[in-house]
This record gives C-alpha cells, structure tokens and sequence, in this order.
C-alpha cells in the first residue's frame, strides 16, 4: 500500500444521476483528498467536505493556446487571474495549454509557449502555484494539439527554467502517442506536477480490463517520491460511487 493522495476529474462524473453535493460526499467518504475540474460556483460545497481544489484550468482554450504570440496578452491576463484565485483557495496546480498547430512548427511552438511562459510562472512561484501543461494526445481526442508527446513537453520546461512551469503527465494521452509510461515516469519524473490517470482504449476506468498496467504505473510514480496527486479521469461504467472507490482501492493497494 502507497500514501498517493488521490483526486477525481468532476467533469467525468457531474450530470450522470447524482447530486453535486452526494458525489462530493461520497468521494471524500471514500477517501478522496481532492476534486478537480469542478466549476468555481461548487468550491465552497467542496471544501465544507474536506476536499482541496487540486487543479483547474488557468485560461482558455485547448486548441487556442500558448502557442500564439497573438493570444499571450489575453493568455497572460487570464492566467494572471487564475494565479490570484488560487491562493485564494489553495489550488496547487493551474492546467495550461499549447493550443493546436495549424500549420506552426514544433520548434516554433516551442519558443512562443516559452516566451510567455517565462514571463507569467515567477508570479505562479510567488503564489505557490505550478503551471502546469497538460500533454494530450493528437491522435484520437484533440486532433493536431502541438504538446503531444513527453519531450517536447520536457524541452519547454528546460527552455522556462523555473520550477513553477511544469507539466501535467495524462497517462491516457501519452499511452495513445507514445506508450513506454514507466520509462517515461521513471526518465522524467522531476518535470511532471500533476498525473491524470484513465483506462485506454476509451477513457474507461483503469482497471485490469484495458491495457495499462496501472497497479505497477502507480508503483513507478511512488517510487519517483511524488508528493502531489493521482488525478482519476474516467469515464465511470458502474454506477459512481462504485467506480469511484474502485479507482481508489487499486491505487491505494498498488
């Protein structure tokens, strides 16, 4: 058994037949440490159930991101924001996106994530807030996204150089790009704030009827010294509360 402090994505469980405040409840029943994703008006509903906002998106949008000087004033201001509303409430982790391609080169891409990035994460730091950019797959949920693979995700980390720019490691997106999850914990652990975990193929829970092998993933991330949280972002296929202390039970027990 690990100490993993384990969150749930809201957006995967919410307007499936059961009440906001039953499935925080029940949640931190289970022994659910955080909620994530949720929308700002259920904080409060949260937080009376013991639970900590562990992430939310720091600005707008997946496929209109960072990767476009012509967003950084307004990427810039939102995070800006963001950053302020999360010591407010004791967010760790604010989710950022590269956007899609359209056409822009990876190495382009790279340096105008950064520039922006360099500017806004010293405010993060002062904060105590990480930005934290997701990698998601382009192969199946969010065609032509340019942070799709583990080392361009690293290389923009190494090119902002503070430790409040970082990433967040999805599991189910990087299984789709690029597999190899273990050697990737493992090589690159020191980059990643934040880990998203689902079954593969289908976003289904992560259990043993996919082909991640997660009992030994959550071993690898634990062996890492990992302080943060394994965030559980499945779609449910039994009803929530069972699915829920299922995801718990197998990370918990790995």
């Amino acid at each position: 058994m690990n100490n993993l402090k384990q969150s749930f994505a809201w957006w995967c469980v919410v307007n499936r037949g059961l009440a906001p405040e039953a499935i925080l409840k029940t949640a931190a029943d289970i022994g659910y440490a955080g909620v994530e994703l949720i929308g700002e008006e259920l904080w409060p509903l949260a937080q009376q159930h013991g639970l900590r906002i562990v992430s939310v998106n720091g600005h707008r949008s997946i496929e209109d991101g960072l990767n476009r000087r012509e967003n950084a004033a307004r990427i810039e201001q939102e995070l800006r924001g963001s950053i302020a509303k999360a010591a407010r409430w004791d967010i760790p982790v604010l989710i950022c996106f590269s956007g899609n391609r359209a056409g822009l080169g990876d190495a382009d891409g790279l340096d105008r994530c950064a520039e922006t990035l360099a500017r806004i994460a010293p405010v993060a730091a002062d904060a105590g807030v990480t930005l934290a950019v997701e990698l998601l797959n382009s192969k199946v949920d969010h065609r032509d996204y340019q942070a799709d693979h583990t080392a361009w995700g690293v290389e923009l980390c190494r090119r902002v150089n503070l430790p409040a720019c970082r990433l967040l490691y999805d599991i189910y997106h990087m299984q789709i790009m690029e597999g190899d999850i273990i050697r990737a914990i493992r090589d690159n652990h020191s980059y990643f704030a934040h880990y998203h975990t689902a079954g593969n193929p289908g976003r289904g829970q992560p259990d043993e009827t996919q082909e991640l092998n997660y009992p030994a993933i959550y071993r690898a991330i634990a062996a890492t010294g990992y302080t943060g949280y394994i965030g559980h972002e499945f779609f449910p296929q039994l009803d929530i509360p069972t699915a829920l202390a299922k995801a718990f039970a197998a990370c918990r027990a790995a």
